[in-house]
């Protein structure tokens, strides 16, 4: 059995709802899911005049390879409204964006897939639901915890608990 670290995210349309739809694909699709961060808002990280961000860290248990794991929750982002729009590099607007930031201790880096995330310890708005699910785990290229790195965490952007529970 795998173990994985996903983010969900989205700024588009009722969040709370699409985050239980999501998990709910996740677990017909993917596996089992054993543990849930709260969800957190944020400003948009990257984009300007854009809706705050919601996010939620969950743990998977999945007999997935990485790759089809990837190809799974791309499938399950489309159900759910994700529109990529490949020619515009920035970053989106988006109903759902589902992230894998660790498989494992794997690291892989292919043309479509790069785990541990690459910017994962760049991003507040992820370390802070992660730290409250899984704070001594230790990334398996920086050879630091989630608490360390959110400590470390040069983003300054505001993060609040939502008060909204599911």
């Amino acid at each position: 059995m795998n173990e994985t670290y996903l983010c969900l995210g989205g700024n588009l349309g009722n969040s709370f709802i699409t985050f239980k739809e999501a998990r709910a694909h996740i677990e017909r699709q993917a596996g089992d899911i054993t543990l849930c961060s709260s969800i957190y808002q944020s400003q948009a990280w990257g984009m300007n005049n854009a809706p705050d961000f919601y996010n939620q860290v969950i743990k998977l248990e999945t007999k997935l390879s990485a790759q089809e794991l990837m190809s799974a929750l791309l499938d399950i982002e489309k159900i759910l409204g994700r529109e990529r729009k490949e020619h515009i590099k920035d970053y989106q607007n988006r109903a759902i964006d589902i992230d894998v930031l660790f498989f494992n201790e794997e690291v892989v880096k292919t043309d479509t897939l790069e785990i541990p995330h690459p910017r994962l310890h760049l991003r507040k708005f992820v370390l802070e639901p992660l730290c409250e699910i899984a704070p001594d785990y230790i990334h398996p290229v920086l050879n630091k915890s989630i608490a360390q790195l959110l400590a470390t965490c040069v983003d300054k952007g505001q993060i609040k608990k939502s008060e909204h529970v599911l």
